[in-house]
């Protein structure tokens, strides 16, 4: 099967992703997992918005963490497509809302998902030695630099999804950081992009 046209998966991953969305609506007017404008639209602006960044990394990878998992965008919607690879790698969810995270794991336990989940700050935690770190929706990238260089493994990619300010985000932070980078163009939303970051360090 063809996910948002862009990613072939099973017929059980699709089956855990449309669970996944079902579970989100349901706990959504609790916790407020993701903006009530777009529930109604939670498969392109959420589902396949998170899918898309499956496809950046090319191997060799041990450890995933994504920071401020919230719903789980994008962490939550990685660990489903994971579970098709046959080199599987640990996934890490951080998030600091304690609601938030019984959400994750709930959601972890009833589709049979290997997921860490760390309710914590993450500046907090000790270094967490990742080789992907993902982030949706959380802080501007020079904080979202800040935030991850420390849990950064050698050779780490930060895959980090921005909106329509990502041009002044990036101006920014290249006066406060070195690093390389990569844009891809979002398949969902025009004018978002995925900053594919790496060789970070301060001026």
């Amino acid at each position: 099967m063809t996910l948002g046209g862009f990613l072939d998966v099973s017929r059980e991953t699709m089956e855990r992703l449309e669970r996944y969305s079902e579970l989100l609506v349901k706990w959504n007017p609790r916790i407020n997992l993701v903006s009530k404008s777009t529930i109604d639209d939670l498969w392109t602006r959420h589902i396949l918005d998170s899918a898309q960044i499956f496809e950046i990394p090319k191997g060799g990878i041990r450890r995933w963490v994504d920071l401020g998992s919230g719903g789980g965008f994008p962490g939550l919607v990685v660990a489903v497509l994971v579970r098709e690879l046959e080199q599987q790698f640990e996934i890490m969810l951080v998030e600091s809302d304690a609601r938030k995270c019984a959400f994750l794991s709930s959601v972890a336990r009833e589709l049979d998902l290997k997921v860490q989940i760390k309710n914590d700050r993450i500046e907090n935690l000790n270094s967490l030695d990742a080789d992907i770190v993902s982030a949706r929706a959380l802080a501007d990238l020079s904080s979202l630099l800040d935030l991850s260089e420390r849990h950064l493994a050698q050779g780490a990619t930060l895959l980090l999804m921005k909106g329509k300010k990502w041009r002044s985000e990036l101006e920014t932070a290249q006066s406060k950081w070195n690093f390389d980078c990569q844009i891809v163009k979002s398949k969902t939303s025009e004018g978002s992009v995925i900053l594919c970051v790496s060789g970070v360090c301060r001026v």
